[in-house]
């Protein structure tokens, strides 16, 4: 009889072994499912996804309660319609968007009309953008944050002035399918006349192009460099450093990548805090708060980083007043 218990008993604990694997898969299958959409590359939002994850984890989403699927256009802005097109119809729990807006009204109507929510970074108004109805209140099924980084263009070359006192012909590298391009041009001829400096403007959309546009600095030399952030600019950031590096022009650079990609000065949003917070945003909605009731938050931490390696590589002597204001040194 003992015998026999310990059989049925054995025999139930195989079955319950064997059930084992189909419940864990069904309980990952029940696992909300985030997709994360970028204009950019795998390896330039690497660290963003970190802060992505200790966001989510914030909120009691940590790796293994949520599943995070990454799509990137790789700096082609006409693919993120389809791709964000691709991820409504299979009907992920919420999407991370960042990047490519200000180059595709399709992709702004795309979020407007979402079924799904929608959590994303900007870095112009989104109100201004047509995004969404108010700071306060969304409204829609989208929210996330914007850091006005777009318009410090007088504060850039404030910096600049700052660090090359005698520069007169200052460089800025932008894009030109950039619909900001227009605003962008006139806000930096302003700041820059307002400092008795020439704009000298670099327009370029492929890689080829950067390496054509440095080129000029041959026959048409500059005192100093802006690199504008917009996503594809982003994408080829150890291209850009290495370039003002070989020419030896000092360039800051809107997103603290470039920096830490080799470049000699960035000035811009706080980056880890800001993807974080995107985290945070999807976990409270994962959670079940609505987006139309999660008002837009604006980044206000800036931070100016100095790479005194690159300094040293170009033998260029970092100002006394630029260290001071620097937030971070990387040595």
């Amino acid at each position: 009889m003992n015998i026999c218990l310990r059989r049925r008993e054995f025999i139930a604990g195989l079955g319950g072994a064997a059930a084992w694997p189909l419940a864990a898969r069904a309980q990952q299958r029940a696992m909300p499912v985030i997709g994360y959409l970028s204009n950019r590359t795998a390896d330039s939002d690497a660290s963003m996804l970190v802060s992505v994850r200790r966001g989510l984890a914030d909120i009691g989403y940590a790796e293994g309660r949520v599943i995070i699927e990454t799509h990137f256009a790789d700096g082609h802005y006409d693919r993120l319609p389809p791709q964000l097109t691709d991820l409504t119809q299979r009907k992920v729990g919420l999407i991370v968007l960042t990047g490519g807006f200000q180059q595709s009204e399709e992709l702004v109507q795309q979020v407007r009309a979402s079924p799904i929510p929608i959590v994303f970074g900007v870095g112009d108004d989104p109100v201004r953008m047509g995004l969404v109805a108010s700071i306060n209140r969304p409204g829609g099924n989208a929210t996330g944050i914007y850091s006005l980084t777009n318009e410090l263009w007088g504060k850039y070359l404030s910096l600049l002035h700052d660090l090359v006192p005698k520069a007169v012909t200052i460089a800025a590298l932008v894009e030109p399918r950039d619909v900001r391009r227009t605003t962008v041009l006139r806000d930096l001829r302003g700041a820059a006349a307002a400092l008795a400096q020439k704009l000298l403007v670099l327009e370029a959309t492929t890689a080829e192009e950067i390496d054509a546009q440095f080129a000029r600095f041959d026959h048409e030399p500059a005192d100093a460099m802006l690199v504008n952030g917009t996503p594809f600019l982003h994408t080829r950031a150890g291209q850009i450093v290495a370039l003002a590096a070989r020419h030896r022009i000092p360039a800051i650079y809107i997103r603290r990548e470039f920096a830490e990609a080799g470049g000699l000065m960035s000035y811009g949003f706080n980056t880890a805090e800001v993807y974080r917070q995107l985290g945070r945003y999807a976990g409270r909605i994962l959670s079940g708060e609505k987006p139309a009731d999660l008002p837009i938050i604006q980044a206000t931490k800036f931070e100016l980083v100095i790479n005194l390696k690159a300094a040293k590589a170009i033998n260029f002597e970092i100002p006394p007043l630029i260290r001071a204001l620097a937030g971070e040194v990387i040595e």
